[in-house]
């Protein structure tokens, strides 16, 4: 991995170890605890990952809907106001471009809520809970782009399907092999989109300190692609989409000087297992990218089935702007990014690494006082599930301290009836 530094210097630091992760559903997922307000150790450098794809990973979640049901499904998106939490130690970056244009910046803050939301929330609060380092969430996109087309990495070569030579990596129409391709004066070419969104989220690391204040320099860390929609209806570039997967991936690891780069990517929410479709095709082929013995990809790709996870609708209409989906999606992708970096045995910026030992449950019975039980496994209403033990109540929320020794304060209402009978032996 490749840690660029302001002023030139670069340093090599160790590559990781890695895993394949597949989530299928928000059960076991971790609950997260609200932020602490504390801002990251800025000594490290900022951890930066990058989001791309198409108008799935834009973000059309209702943030005036999100609003309604925070509280209870997602409650370390509210404080006790009700007003949006902000994390002082992650940076919500989101710039656009079309084609290879100049990008603009679409967002630049703390992470937080500000307008409709994609999976970045979820994934920003996922690896901020998990990481000493700054971290950087730096999204790159825009809708209605194809990987096997506007996206198509390069190294990409021309090739035949059904009689007709389709185009390589900067190639057009009429000249697929790309003699003459690249040059937007000629028309679109393949991989346009590719070049203007790798060159949008460059400047921003160039800029490091205008993006995240105080910063001096950065490692990219890993991928998270959540695209297909486009691909699906064509048929050569839905057949392509494996192999054209694998080309990201080798593309996006060379621009970013990482050549172990984690990467997660995540179906389409209408896309059940099975399906025959250019949809099901393209699950097939994120599947089989994840589940790969390739040493390039094993063990360093997730991929997240996110039929259970949706709410209804599809990716073309964007899942009727339902906030639900697009969180469970995000909080599973962060989840399976949060499992690749525990396979490298937390050897770098790890605080809060949610831990995989066996959980102590309480005895039956009312334990001897307030934080002297052992530690239990408690149960959000969604199903997810934390480990901790119960050291105060205030006011209608908890404070657990966790197995790391934190202290993290709950709404009691977002948990599970059996969990909030718990409490009430101490009220």
């Amino acid at each position: 991995m490749r840690v660029q530094m302001r002023g030139g210097v670069v340093a090599w630091v160790s590559a990781m170890f890695l895993l394949m992760v597949s989530v299928a559903g928000p059960m076991g997922a971790q609950v997260l605890p609200d932020p602490d307000g504390k801002e990251a150790d800025m000594r490290k450098p900022v951890q930066v990952y990058i989001l791309m794809g198409q108008s799935n990973m834009l973000g059309f979640g209702n943030q005036d809907v999100l609003k309604g049901i925070a509280a209870e499904k997602y409650p370390y998106l509210v404080d006790d106001a009700g007003a949006w939490t902000v994390r002082k130690d992650v940076r919500n970056v989101f710039v656009m471009c079309s084609g290879n244009s100049p990008a603009k910046d679409q967002q630049n803050n703390w992470m937080t809520i500000e307008r409709n939301i994609g999976p970045e929330i979820g994934i920003g609060h996922h690896l901020g809970e998990v990481t000493d380092a700054p971290v950087l969430i730096l999204k790159s996109c825009i809708g209605n782009r194809s990987l096997g087309w506007d996206l198509l990495p390069p190294g990409s070569e021309a090739y035949e399907y059904n009689g007709k030579l389709e185009p390589g990596y900067r190639g057009t129409p009429d000249d697929p092999r790309g003699n003459t391709g690249g040059d937007m004066s000629k028309g679109w070419y393949a991989g346009c989109q590719y070049d203007g969104d790798i060159a949008a989220a460059k400047k921003v690391l160039e800029n490091l300190d205008t993006y995240y204040p105080g910063a001096k320099e950065y490692e990219v860390v890993g991928f998270f692609w959540w695209q297909g929609d486009k691909d699906m209806r064509n048929p050569a570039h839905a057949e392509r989409y494996g192999k054209n997967l694998v080309q990201l991936i080798r593309a996006l690891r060379k621009d970013f000087d990482n050549p172990d780069a984690f990467f997660v990517t995540a179906s389409l929410g209408q896309t059940v297992m099975g399906a025959k479709s250019g949809d099901g095709l393209i699950l097939d082929a994120m599947k089989a990218v994840a589940e790969s013995d390739h040493e390039e990809l094993k063990g360093k790709v997730g991929f997240v089935y996110t039929n259970p996870l949706s709410k209804g609708g599809s990716s073309s209409g964007h899942y009727n702007g339902n906030p639900e989906t697009y969180m469970n999606v995000g909080e599973a992708m962060g989840k399976a990014m949060v499992e690749l970096l525990k396979s490298k045995n937390n050897a770098k910026g790890d605080k809060k690494t949610d831990k995989d030992a066996d959980d102590k449950e309480a005895g039956p019975g009312k334990p001897a006082a307030l934080g002297e039980q052992a530690m239990r496994t408690w149960t959000s209403k969604s199903g997810s599930m934390i480990t901790g033990k119960l050291i105060a109540i205030e006011r209608g929320q908890i404070v657990l301290e966790l197995e790391n020794g934190s202290k993290r304060k709950y709404g009691k209402s977002s948990f599970s009836a059996e969990d909030q009978a718990y409490i009430e032996q101490f009220e």
